[in-house]
């Protein structure tokens, strides 16, 4: 079974029944499954965000910041609309959306409940799109992004992509720490890539900075987590292994705001 597209589907109806029921602007992709996108509707709203999630995000600019990430494909799936250029956040796919709405929401990143099963005390963040300067062989760092840090956990988020992504053999040989934290022979390989490279690589970076990792994923995608038990089972430091944690954006659902709750339920089935 395909679960990331099933996922895809639900989740697309289920924007298309919020927006319609709402009488929220929003906009269809192109093709047999569209992808909803909601503009900008003001400066204190926004259709793809519960509202008080998005009334702080808007207030906080670092935060902010992260409403101009470019939507990668958005020119050749959806229709022009004048005067909107659309962005990640506005999709109903976006994980990083998601990831937003819950912890930008006031009564979540210090909640007692939240941060007892992330293991951290919420004092520092959330930061979004933080780069962990993950040590290479030739002295310099990796500037690629994490989805979010609180303290010194990373936080993974995933929720309709295909998988972790893969990234050519020589690339992740680069990494000064692979051969000492992984069994590389035992990685889900090829003659050409390294598969999960994003898993791979934030391990590094917990490693790197003796701090922790969480993957936040979906629970209708049992395939995301057989390839997280793929990796796991590959770090050679115990102690490391035990630092890197994955859970459910259905686990975390229990311990947020009750009508936070009910928005996920309702927007996304969570």
């Amino acid at each position: 079974m395909n679960w990331a597209a099933a996922l895809r589907s639900e989740l697309a109806s289920r924007a298309q029944t919020f927006a319609s029921e709402r009488s929220i602007p929003h906009s269809l992709s192109c093709g047999k499954s569209p992808v909803v996108c909601f503009p900008r509707c003001s400066e204190g709203f926004h259709g793809n965000f519960y509202p008080a999630s998005f009334a702080a995000l808007h207030a906080h600019s670092e935060w902010r910041r992260r409403l101009d990430k470019v939507h990668s494909s958005a020119k050749q799936i959806f229709p022009r609309v004048e005067g909107e250029r659309w962005r990640e956040l506005d999709s109903c796919m976006s994980s990083d959306a998601l990831l937003m709405n819950i912890f930008c929401h006031p009564g979540v990143a210090r909640n007692r409940d939240v941060c007892r099963i992330l293991a951290v005390e919420g004092e520092d963040g959330p930061h979004y799109g933080f780069r962990p300067r993950v040590p290479l062989l030739n002295d310099r760092l990796d500037r690629t992004e994490v989805d979010m840090k609180i303290d010194d956990l990373l936080v993974e988020a995933k929720l309709t992509e295909n998988d972790f992504q893969r990234s050519r053999k020589p690339t992740v040989h680069c990494y000064r720490d692979f051969l000492e934290v992984f069994a590389d022979e035992q990685l889900r390989q090829d003659e050409t890539y390294y598969y999960s490279y994003q898993l791979i690589r934030n391990v590094l970076a917990a490693h790197a900075s003796r701090g922790a990792l969480c993957v936040l994923l979906d629970s209708r995608r049992p395939d995301l987590l057989d390839q997280w038990y793929d990796v796991m089972k590959c770090v050679r430091p115990v102690e490391l292994r035990t630092r890197c944690k994955v859970l459910t954006w259905q686990e975390l659902s229990h311990h947020l705001p009750s009508s936070l709750r009910e928005f996920l339920a309702i927007k996304y089935g969570i």
